[in-house]
């Protein structure tokens, strides 16, 4: 099954990127319910969703029936890799089987695969380390603009 919590959280912050630069000085918060009309999904989902971002300082938070979230930090000064790793935690990206040691071949390919989840972690890691949510949300909106006509 694939985790879609990286995308979600992602096209949420971008979202509260967008809603910040009306007002950089004092950003307007975003309900549960609109951050859920965003992402097609429900207000419930969303807030499990912030909770991570929150205790990573990329969102605050206020409850309450005014209440909402917003960018804890200008958005030039969060990067993917940190969206990525509050949003998904210290889950790798694939598990491996465990070994059985029938045969030479599959014998230690838990070991193996470790070793190639951490390498790809970091590869990971390093491309969504240069880029900040400000960048994709220019990066966003260049998409827009010259995707063809429907």
């Amino acid at each position: 099954m694939l985790d879609i919590r990286f995308s979600s959280a992602l096209k949420a912050m971008l979202y509260l990127a967008a809603t910040a630069e009306h007002d950089p000085a004092d950003p307007p918060t975003s309900s549960s319910a609109q951050l859920a009309d965003v992402l097609a999904t429900n207000p419930s989902l969303v807030r499990k969703l912030l909770v991570p971002l929150v205790h990573g300082g990329l969102v605050e938070s206020t409850k309450g029936r005014a209440g909402g979230a917003r960018l804890a930090r200008p958005a030039d000064e969060i990067t993917l890799a940190e969206i990525y790793r509050c949003s998904v935690g210290d889950k790798p990206l694939w598990a491996c089987r465990p070994d059985t040691a029938s045969c030479e071949a599959t014998a230690n390919t838990e070991e193996f695969f470790s070793r190639l989840n951490a390498d790809t972690e970091q590869a990971v890691l390093g491309v969504l380390g240069e880029r900040t949510l400000a960048d994709s949300l220019a990066e966003v909106r260049s998409l827009r603009e010259t995707a063809a006509p429907r």
